[in-house]
């Protein structure tokens, strides 16, 4: 088959015997792009430069074993996620444990199968695509938030510290690692309603009039339109986010005056980082606050604006906060 424009998946081919080499061509070499190497160093130089999808890796050879080798590619950043699959006549468990233990995600023994080789080589290729996707999906979502709030903020860093002062949170409430990674990469959408506001209003130094403010107060709409509906839960995350971290507690916040547990907790959650941030920063109409006039605001309006079960948990957390602030500090 003829591939003038070759995009097919590459494949690194490690093994000190040629007769080897030439098998694995044989079964891959219709699907692939391969590339060879007999030793450990050529394929960490291969890896590097050719940046394969997935390598395949024989564990016995002279030099550098394959062990070695895939340690030293797990250390590498530029190759630390490559998938690696040992091939070899090592067969006992402790074999294999040791293998797993180098960092390769699976083990083919020798003689090989060129069934077994296929469908193992496919399989992985797969999982790398889809966590592809996931990180193109991740970037897109953080990018769209950034653009956001490129309309009112002129470094962005708004939304990077308030993700994080949300996934602190969410962790101190016992979240697990998932959903509060979850809440993370989705708080960053909270204002990409604002991408529908004119400059004219988000830009505005001083108090909004009530025309104005009726405007500004369709940006979660907006944004929650701009998301719209799918099958993700980050995204559908993301869209409750969007849509109801203007509500308050007691339900005299926007669009839809809920309130209560009615609001959803990860809405609630960003509401106090939000706001938080929203403070300590200085933006077109107002300066920035001090820490402890945020502080105190945010105790006050626990019952009112905020979550009152959140709202100490989150002041608890300020040294966590700070930290975070400092990090991603404006300059």
């Amino acid at each position: 088959m003829s591939h003038p424009l070759d995009d097919r998946p590459k494949i690194l081919v490690v093994d000190d015997e040629a007769a080897n080499l030439q098998v694995l061509k044989q079964i891959l070499q219709e699907d692939y792009r391969l590339f060879f190497a007999k030793d450990g160093i050529k394929a960490i130089e291969l890896a590097i430069s050719e940046k394969p999808n997935l390598i395949l890796l024989d564990v016995m050879m002279p030099g550098m074993t394959g062990h070695e080798t895939c340690k030293k590619l797990r250390n590498e950043p530029s190759t630390s996620r490559m998938p690696v699959i040992f091939v070899t006549a090592m067969a006992e468990e402790e074999d294999e444990a040791d293998g797993f233990e180098a960092g390769a995600v699976d083990y083919i023994t020798k003689p090989v199968s060129p069934a077994i080789v296929k469908a193992r080589v496919k399989t992985h290729l797969s999982l790398v695509r889809n966590d592809e996707l996931k990180e193109t999906r991740l970037q897109i979502i953080q990018r769209l938030g950034l653009a956001a709030e490129y309309k009112d903020n002129e470094t962005g860093l708004h939304v990077i510290r308030m993700s994080h002062y949300s996934q602190t949170l969410a962790k101190a409430l016992g979240y697990s690692q998932e959903t509060a990674d979850k809440i993370l990469h989705a708080s960053p959408m909270h204002d990409i309603g604002k991408i529908g506001i004119p400059d004219s209003i988000l830009q505005k130094p001083g108090k909004l009039d009530p025309e104005e403010w009726d405007i500004m107060k369709t940006h979660p709409t907006i944004g929650a339109e701009i998301i719209g509906d799918h099958d993700s839960s980050l995204l559908k995350m993301a869209k409750s986010i969007a849509l109801n971290h203007h509500e308050k507690w007691d339900g005299s916040g926007y669009p839809n005056g809920i309130k209560g547990d009615t609001i959803p907790v990860e809405a609630r959650i960003v509401t106090i980082a939000d706001v938080f941030d929203a403070l300590t920063t200085e933006r077109p109409y107002k300066k920035a606050w001090s820490i402890e006039d945020a502080v105190n605001h945010i105790r006050k309006g626990a019952g009112s604006h905020f979550d009152p079960g959140l709202v100490p948990i989150f002041l608890n957390l300020m040294p966590d906060l700070l930290a975070i602030r400092e990090r991603w500090a404006e300059t």
